[in-house]
């Protein structure tokens, strides 16, 4: 027997025995039983062989000669998915500072970085070193919005492709363009879109603000994507306006078009500052037609309701209990990191989902909400991934944490990232490694 905490087996065949396993990310065998506690988490044991999980058995009733780690009633989750994230972006703050910290001063800072600095070189480092930190964090998936609208449309999709193909097999990366709604008022530039992102076998993406010809772009993006079998993903209501109702088009577009591929939807802040009842109707229609919803609270903690020398009094993060509450599929993921939108962040899902529970009362109760960056994220990205099954990936994480709430109130640095059945040797990369791309602090 081994220490839980830490060690794992080198082996390929062994058992990770008495795991508290989130009960909504666990999907065990009808015919075993299982108990459940009051938090939440299902107490079972583990066997893991050639890198995928084998059985799912109750506490203890694993027998033979196999190497066994007595996790203790520790938690043990599957891998992460990150469902919106910005690569191409990532870690230019340094050379790219935003002074008003602002959504105005993001806007403006990052076309000039963007057409001075973005060789594919510069592109790819950056990404990649995002990619190693959210690595060694646990996740396993995650899609990449990629700035398409600009001289060079291709520029992030041509960088981002072979460092995808490099991280085949530890990271899965689903890249979606983003394009302001008004670029697809000229056809032949729409066209050109929409089949670029068909050959990188990405997801057709929208910069959704009001527009007065809304109606019609909204529905060409939608025809775009049917007819080429792509999924739809757009940044919409990204502002505390409560008169801003872009994600009403959306819903519109939806039921007059047809549409009946995937669709998520980001930010969604001007729902929490809607009067209720039309707040709600919309949060209805957005379960009803099956959309995903995507909440960026770092981002939108860090923008929103910014004012020099004032106290934010209000937050933008979308009103997750209530859209959960309408059924939604709703996801939590990092947004952008350490650049002018959001100065911080490490793809670091676990942080993001310890700040979402506490800022959005996620806590009463909490045993859903691990599927919000896990599963329902899988789900959007229509991959399998997210989820603790027999036959999976024995992609884990082993946290120190037994209750919910010892998992939200530490950072779980010590946590212990395990995939194909072994644990990774791997660690955050160092910010120096940038110094020559984004200068010295």
């Amino acid at each position: 027997m081994t220490d839980g905490r830490t060690a794992v087996p080198k082996t390929g065949h062994w058992v990770l025995a008495n795991a508290a396993v989130p009960t909504v990310l666990l999907d065990a065998p009808a015919s075993i039983e299982l108990a459940t506690n009051p938090d939440g988490l299902t107490r079972c044991d583990l066997v893991i062989n050639d890198g995928r999980v084998e059985a799912i058995a109750p506490p203890g009733t694993v027998r033979g000669d196999l190497a066994v780690i007595d996790r203790a009633g520790r938690q043990v989750w599957p891998g992460l998915v990150d469902l919106h994230t910005h690569l191409d972006k990532g870690h230019i703050l340094p050379r790219a500072p935003n002074p008003t910290a602002d959504f105005a001063g993001a806007l403006a800072a990052v076309p000039p970085d963007r057409t001075s600095r973005w060789s594919q070189t510069d592109i790819q480092r950056r990404m990649d070193f995002a990619l190693r930190c959210a690595y060694v964090h646990g996740t396993v998936a995650l899609r990449t919005h990629l700035d398409t609208a600009q001289d060079d449309p291709e520029r992030s999709w041509r960088a981002l492709a072979p460092v995808r193909e490099t991280w085949i097999g530890r990271i899965a990366i689903q890249p979606a363009a983003l394009v302001p709604i008004s670029h697809y008022s000229d056809v032949d530039y729409a066209r050109r879109i929409a089949d670029m992102v068909a050959a990188y076998d990405g997801v057709l993406g929208v910069v959704a603000y009001e527009d007065p010809n809304a109606e019609a772009l909204l529905d060409r993006v939608l025809t775009l994507a049917a007819v080429r079998g792509l999924a739809v993903d757009m940044h919409v209501d990204e502002t505390l306006d409560p008169s801003v109702t872009a994600v009403d088009r959306i819903l519109d577009s939806i039921e007059r078009t047809g549409f009946a591929g995937p669709v998520t939807l980001g930010h969604l802040c001007s729902l929490s500052t809607r009067a209720d009842a039309d707040a709600q109707h919309s949060m209805a229609r957005i379960a009803d037609l099956g959309v995903a919803v995507v909440s960026l609270p770092l981002c939108n903690l860090f923008l929103q309701n910014r004012v020099p020398g004032r106290s934010p009094r209000q937050r933008g993060v979308a009103p997750l209990l209530e859209l959960a509450g309408h059924g939604a599929a709703v996801t939590i993921a990092s947004d952008n990191t350490r650049d002018p939108f959001y100065a911080y962040g490490d793809l670091d899902l676990i942080e993001v989902f310890r700040t979402a529970v506490r800022i959005g009362h996620l806590d009463r109760p909490i045993d859903p909400w691990p599927a919000a960056v896990t599963r329902t994220p899988a789900t959007a990205m229509g991959i399998d991934a997210g989820r603790i099954a027999v036959g999976a990936p024995a992609d884990l994480i082993l946290f120190s944490a037994r209750r919910f709430d010892e998992l939200i109130a530490r950072p779980q640095s010590d946590r212990v990232v395990i995939r194909r059945g072994q644990a990774i040797n791997a660690e955050l990369p160092d910010f120096a490694e940038l110094d020559d791309l984004v200068g010295h602090p």
